[in-house]
């Protein structure tokens, strides 16, 4: 109970942090007084339309994002599963790559819906070969095939792309906070946390799951539908992340390990709070170090998303394999 207290806390701290500091110098007393319905337009615009949307987008992103590797990893007992090893955001990427490449200088809401599409898309074939295959590992398989052929896919838009569409694309894949605003947060949010809100529906078949198919069935659970289930639920809150934040990496692989070593325990009832408060603080983290060159007056822009993400979670993951097997 401590543990998850001080977490929440991490999390709330964080979200602060995101909100009183960014790219434009703001005082704590101006972002105070925005925050209390006051201020001046040019705070309140830079505090209500960028830096609260950013915090809050960070937030519901690591969560979906966490909870989708944390049931990736369940699902196919693999501690190296997460959302993007089955070709879920490369479907995403796949939408994205045609609107952007065969259609330079298209609208933020044209490549959100491709995406969107794209994503579907991947999920859907990978739900009707769910039905065919019967091993997790095969599936797992059949995923990263199903990724690689998108990839190639995306990689020949690329090459015969304009100049302008392969940058507005390689933007896009750095993965951004900032680009959800207005009534398209309000129904991303309303997305992920309808999903989320799921999640306890899924804790008996997730334990029983991780001590396999044959025990799972022994107990009374129905292996191809849960399996269905739980694919559907990743692909879809993997799906809603990458189409408004673009492809994030490595925190659904990362979070779940983080998780497990912080509550020392396999139930999944137990392990999802932790997994969706320490995802929610990873993203949250990492929009603020993407902003610190800006506060400490290094530079002008703001870092990649893309090339944050990798640096913190990486390393974690290879703590906790090498930890886990010493």
């Amino acid at each position: 109970m401590l543990r998850t207290l001080l977490l929440l806390l991490a999390v709330v701290l964080l979200f602060l942090a995101n909100v009183a500091w960014g790219t434009v110098s703001l005082s704590l007393r101006e972002v105070w007084e925005v925050l209390m319905g006051e201020g001046d337009g040019v705070a309140r615009f830079v505090v209500m339309e960028s830096r609260l949307p950013a915090a809050l987008t960070a937030t519901l992103a690591g969560a979906s994002l966490s909870i989708g590797g944390l049931l990736m990893q369940t699902l196919f007992r693999n501690p190296l599963a997460d959302p993007s090893i089955l070709g879920i955001s490369s479907g995403a990427g796949l939408g994205t790559a045609i609107v952007l490449l065969a259609f330079s200088g298209i609208g933020l809401l044209a490549t959100a819906s491709a995406a969107m599409v794209g994503a579907i898309v991947a999920i859907s074939l990978l739900v009707a070969t769910s039905a065919w295959v019967r091993s997790s590992t095969s599936l797992l398989v059949v995923g990263v095939m199903l990724s690689s052929i998108i990839g190639s896919l995306t990689s020949l838009l690329n090459f015969f792309a304009t100049d302008e569409g392969v940058k507005s694309f390689v933007i896009w894949g750095l993965g951004n906070f900032n680009g959800c605003q207005g009534e398209r947060l309000g129904v991303y949010a309303a997305c992920c946390l309808l999903s989320l809100l799921l999640l306890p529906l899924t804790f008996r078949s997730l334990d029983a799951l991780l001590l396999g198919d044959d025990y799972a069935l022994s107990v009374g659970i129905n292996v191809r539908r849960h399996r269905t289930l739980l694919l559907l639920l990743v692909g879809w809150l993997t799906a809603v992340t990458t189409a408004v934040c673009g492809p994030v990496a490595f925190i659904g692989l990362a979070v779940p390990h983080a998780a497990r070593r912080l509550t020392r325990s396999a139930l999944h009832r137990r392990l999802a709070l932790a997994t969706l408060l320490l995802g929610s603080g990873t993203a949250l983290a990492c929009l603020f170090i993407s902003r610190l060159p800006v506060i400490l007056g290094l530079s002008h822009s703001i870092l990649p998303l893309g090339c944050i993400t990798p640096l913190i979670g990486a390393p974690v993951v290879i703590a906790i394999l090498t930890l886990r097997r010493s």
